[in-house]
């Protein structure tokens, strides 16, 4: 929800149903029911129809939301008026309570159940309960005191008006449900103003898609908390960056909700179309704002990996089947060649012994007692054989 948009709402909120027992007192005195105006929060349960506005006594005065700047140890008396739009007489309980900032970005009002412990606790009513007749309104005076130690900066409440009614369960029991509406409060102490906004984390998810020409989506949240003692508003965007910082995408402002001291708030951001480009940055850049001024940018990033799963798989492929031509070129080159028989030399033939005769033997020629081969002279400087 934007803060315009919370801005514009009535100043009311409906809260939780919740068991209270009332005692109607002795009607007060009530003024004529004007027409509610814009300024006035108007609520309906059953057939009892009411409203609750900034007052005086004297009537309406055209505010939208009780607001005030006020010293430590101050006090002022102001007036809400209840105007009962019904056509019977109604009972309401009015007092004071803290408000706070809802996981959604709502302005919200504590329960019934729990006691205000901030400018709830400051506002005092003469008496709880008031008994309105029908058509009329009544303009209720209220004290809000500021304790003398109390912090500087933006304290937020509201003044209620509530209706309790019987209503009967699903499985037939009787019951009394409280009803509210409430206008709200807005009180600034006196003193040192420091407002601050910190991104406390960015979480960002990638759907990569099968298709890498054709863009994933990326999912951005961000969690906000006014650091600071005054409420904050503003706008938020995300600019989504390519390795070596190449924009790809940016989102158009977001409103921010209306942050109250201490509030935390939780943005999602969902980017379309985005193409897997191994790494992809997300930053969150905030341009908050208060009451007064604007604050300096607050930016964060966070990374997520998005491999193009299908043209890395094709550039591996092609890797692949380059490496092995390469591999078997390699191995055909270190492999020793077979000689061609038909190009090899044929051996010299051995030249075969000879008899006395000339008739090649077919073996050694044997020895005889004189160590010569039969029918071979034996050489005239040879030894004589012993």
């Amino acid at each position: 929800m934007s803060l315009r948009t919370t801005l514009s709402r009535a100043s009311a909120v409906l809260a939780a149903a919740l068991l209270v027992a009332t005692v109607p007192p002795a009607p007060a005195p009530a003024a004529p029911a004007p027409s509610p105006g814009p300024t006035a929060a108007a609520g309906q349960t059953g057939a009892a129809r009411w409203a609750v506005q900034p007052s005086s006594a004297k009537g309406p005065t055209g505010r939208n939301y009780f607001i005030y700047d006020l010293a430590p140890g101050s006090t002022l008396t102001d007036h809400v008026g209840v105007t009962n739009l019904g056509d019977r007489p109604l009972t309401f309980d009015v007092y004071g309570t803290d408000a706070y900032t809802s996981t959604d970005g709502a302005f919200a009002l504590l329960p019934a159940d729990r006691p205000a412990t901030d400018v709830g606790s400051w506002i005092s009513v003469d008496r709880r309960t008031w008994t309105i007749p029908a058509g009329r309104r009544v303009d209720i005076p209220f004290r809000l005191t500021v304790p003398a130690n109390a912090t500087p900066g933006d304290h937020t409440g509201g003044v209620i008006g509530a209706v309790a009614r019987v209503r009967t369960t699903a499985d037939g029991q009787r019951v009394l449900v409280d009803q509210r509406l409430a206008a709200r409060v807005y009180l600034r102490v006196t003193g040192p103003v420091r407002p601050a906004v910190t991104v406390e984390a960015v979480d960002v998810s990638y759907d990569n898609p099968v298709n890498p020409f054709g863009g994933g989506d990326l999912v951005v949240r961000y969690r906000l908390r006014n650091d600071g003692n005054v409420r904050v508003g503003g706008s938020g965007t995300v600019t989504v960056r390519a390795p070596f910082g190449r924009k790809q995408a940016r989102t158009s402002p977001t409103d921010l909700p209306e942050l109250l001291p201490g509030a935390t708030f939780t943005v999602t951001e969902r980017i379309t179309g985005v193409p897997p480009l191994l790494r992809l940055t997300a930053e969150v850049d905030i341009a908050a704002t208060t009451t007064d001024t604007a604050l300096p940018p607050v930016v964060r990033t966070a990374g997520v990996w998005a491999p193009p799963w299908l043209l890395l798989a094709l550039l591996a492929g092609a890797a692949g089947w380059a490496g092995l031509r390469w591999w078997r070129r390699r191995a055909a080159a270190g492999r020793p060649s077979t000689p061609d028989p038909a190009d090899t030399p044929a051996a010299a033939p051995r030249p075969a012994a000879t008899s006395a005769t000339g008739a090649a033997a077919d073996g050694p020629a044997p020895v005889t007692a004189a160590g010569a081969a039969p029918g071979v002279a034996p050489r005239p400087d040879a030894p004589p054989a012993r």
